[in-house]
């Protein structure tokens, strides 16, 4: 969120408008919506992956000894 405020905050309309008109030309209109999907498959695993490691943070227990 809040990089996304940052690269707003940088980037004015027109400059926006220009990316988004060389997103198209590059990838093409049929390609973007398979790259959205596919970032959002990403995202989801990144989150999944991180609360999966929070979890494990939460649940070792300081009082047992570190095998060696």
């Amino acid at each position: 969120m809040i990089l996304n405020s940052i690269l707003l905050g940088m980037l004015g309309g027109n400059e926006f408008i220009i990316i988004l008109i060389v997103v198209v030309l590059l990838f093409g209109g049929k390609k973007i919506p398979e790259l959205m999907r596919g970032l959002g498959k990403g995202m989801k695993e990144f989150k999944n992956a991180t609360k999966d490691i929070e979890e494990e943070i939460k649940n070792v227990d300081p009082t047992k000894e570190l095998r060696k």
